[in-house]
């Protein structure tokens, strides 16, 4: 009994890189498959985000509760975003993304989950119109990025800072245009702050690096910022509706 309890323990224990495809070459048919497994899931992510309509993007850490002050800047971020007209967009989960997505709900906004599977399940937050569960964490980061016109970066911890980051990079190198970035939770962002003065210094990023982000806690500067942006750059135009690949209405 004692060793099929810990065989039921053994398998039920996944690395978390066996799905991701990291733990070194394999035959080329697996490798194949694999890239496979990836196209489809963009194909996924493609066919559900299409026609959502401009997005704002909010990211953020999973663990703050309720109560947590952070939860409720975020709430009120997703009404200002609804408020504005644009969809808010998430990573589907708890925390500050179900505090962003109940903001916009709520307050009559489209409000979008694009969820991650997780060895421990994480379950999509109630507060959205449409979610999807994605498999790969670097797919669901091309679909948060892709289909976004702005980024609210809100208190959170490596996931979070990994979502800023690259999408920080990819304004700085021009991969894509560069969106504005509005970092909200002054106080807890500050040693990064600091830190940019200091790579500023230090040679390995330019002063003009510093006007891709506007530091706030008030969320009308936010959404207001973001407004002015995309009035001067952008026009944003409806898609016209052809359905290639079947997409849900």
């Amino acid at each position: 009994m004692r060793n099929e309890i810990e065989a039921k323990k053994k398998r039920s224990i996944i690395p978390a890189t066996k799905s991701y495809g990291l733990e070194g070459p394999k035959s080329r048919m697996h490798e194949l498959g694999f890239a496979l497994t990836i196209f489809v899931q963009f194909i996924k992510g493609f066919r559900a985000l299409h026609f959502i309509g401009p997005c704002i993007t909010v990211f953020g850490s999973a663990r703050f509760k309720e109560n947590h002050p952070y939860y409720t800047l975020a709430r009120l971020v997703g009404s200002k975003i609804a408020e504005a007209g644009f969809a808010t967009i998430t990573g589907g989960g708890p925390g500050i993304m179900e505090a962003a997505n109940r903001g916009a709900f709520e307050n009559g906004g489209k409000s979008i989950g694009c969820n991650i599977k997780l060895p421990y399940e994480q379950q999509p937050n109630p507060y959205v119109h449409k979610s999807i569960t994605i498999d790969f964490f670097f797919v669901r980061k091309v679909l948060l990025v892709k289909y976004s016109y702005a980024f609210v970066i809100m208190p959170g911890g490596f996931g979070t800072q990994d979502e800023f980051f690259e999408t920080l990079t990819l304004i700085q190198t021009k991969v894509i245009k560069d969106f504005p970035i509005v970092v909200m939770g002054k106080d807890y962002y500050e040693p990064f702050q600091i830190w940019m003065d200091d790579m500023i210094q230090g040679g390995t990023i330019s002063e003009q690096d510093k006007n891709f982000i506007l530091f706030t806690d008030d969320a009308d500067e936010a959404i207001e910022h973001i407004k002015k942006y995309m009035s001067i750059n952008y026009k944003v135009k409806p898609r016209k509706r052809l359905w290639w690949l079947f997409e849900k209405k």
